[in-house]
């Protein structure tokens, strides 16, 4: 652990209350002091480091001379990307070359002085370019993120976000209108992927924190971090389900979906009662759909799913969005408009709250980045390649 550095752009996320009532606002910042190497690329090892940063830990992020592949990824200028800034604000950047044999050691002298390492390099790498466990200190904590984990047949394939969603099925239960499967438009894995790494870096944390107050030896440990895990972790109920059936389960909700009204906006709705589904019903002015014996019931309705898309199509067509919204959310129906990320920024909950404020990224300008639940907004800009190498490699004598 070392002396916490002064970080910026913090704003309050937790709400203190006392018995009387009184309240305070104040970051959450349990990592004070904890130094982390995060010699990860792309996102999910990077958005681990940066949650890290977040709860107060100094980050220093590990790249080659080109720089992590993200910064040339999405909307950029000069050595800044958006895809960068995103998952790497409140770090510090160094460069080094790890083809060069000098600065492959400087590397491993800074890795030996980490409380949390982060790499992703393929199975095997790190340990050979002196960024593996071994080369960590006794009680660090070691996270290695790759596609399909550190050990299995298939270790060393190559894996991204969209292999990651075709691999654990998240792209088969996730058909398009055209009744094709379709791999989800972000990059849900990786981020997913991301949160589970930092959420069981914390574990390990704690339990390390648990461990030196009770006197106990130092202990390493190595969090084996995997895309196709990270998926599969999201379909636990579809994964669990098929599991038991054999088969892929049904639907659930039928027919709950988007579906495109007069204006051309598209409402969502969701059923999770049989109760919902009547209301529904009555609000859209066919009352008579529930008695149909073909839309008696969840397993029914997606029986003869086809027939009853095509009359809810139709019904939908003839009001605007904000028509059926003004109607259903009236009789306390599951439901919205479908958003762009535009859109959703200019909602004027989102503003009052300040869901998603602005940061001055060097390069790109302000940009608009979400909140994260519990913690807040994570403000400080992302660095610029390489900008503190000097600073670093001066602080810790390597």
């Amino acid at each position: 652990m070392r002396r916490p550095r002064k970080a910026g752009g913090l704003r309050p996320a937790v709400i203190f209350r006392d018995d009387a009532g009184d309240q305070e606002e104040a970051m959450l910042k349990p990592y004070e002091g904890l130094f982390v190497l995060d010699a990860a690329q792309g996102i999910a090892g990077p958005y681990c480091g940066m949650l890290l940063a977040q709860c107060g830990a100094d980050v220093v992020k590990l790249e080659p001379p080109k720089g992590d592949w993200s910064r040339g990824l999405s909307t950029r200028a000069e050595s800044h990307s958006v895809m960068h800034t995103a998952f790497n604000r409140g770090k510090r950047a160094i460069v080094l070359d790890l083809a060069d044999e000098g600065d492959r050691a400087k590397s491993a002298r800074l890795a030996a002085k980490a409380d949390v390492l982060i790499e992703a390099f393929r199975p095997g790498v790190a340990r050979r370019i002196g960024l593996g466990p071994e080369s960590a200190k006794a009680d660090a904590v070691c996270i290695s993120v790759s596609g399909f984990g550190q050990q299995g047949p298939h270790s060393e394939r190559p894996c991204t976000d969209s292999v990651a969603q075709a691999y654990c099925g998240v792209v088969a239960i996730n058909p398009g209108m055209d009744g094709l499967p379709h791999r989800v438009g972000t990059q849900i894995v990786d981020v997913f992927t991301g949160l589970s790494a930092f959420a069981a870096c914390q574990a390990a944390l704690a339990e390390q924190a648990r461990d030196r107050a009770s006197g106990a030896p130092p202990r390493r440990r190595h969090l084996d971090i995997s895309l196709m895990q990270g998926a599969a972790s999201m379909l636990v109920l579809p994964i669990a389900e098929s599991g038991l059936l054999g088969r892929m389960p049904d639907e659930v909700n039928t027919p709950a979906g988007a579906y495109p009204a007069k204006d051309g906006v598209s409402v969502m709705f969701a059923l999770v009662r049989e109760q919902e589904w009547v209301t529904l019903c009555d609000v859209i002015g066919r009352p008579d759909l529930p008695q149909d014996p073909r839309f008696s019931d969840f397993p029914t309705r997606f029986a003869n799913k086809p027939a009853l898309v095509a009359i809810l199509r139709e019904v939908f067509l003839t009001k605007t969005s904000s028509e059926w919204l003004g109607l259903m959310q009236a009789a306390r129906l599951l439901c919205d408009r479908v958003n762009t990320p535009l859109e959703y920024l200019a909602e004027p909950h989102v503003q009052a709250i300040r869901a998603a404020p602005l940061l001055d990224q060097p390069g790109l300008g302000p940009l608009p980045f979400p909140a994260i639940p519990g913690l807040g907004a994570w403000e400080p800009p992302a660095p610029a390649l390489g900008q503190d190498t000097a600073a670093i490699l001066a602080e810790f004598g390597v």
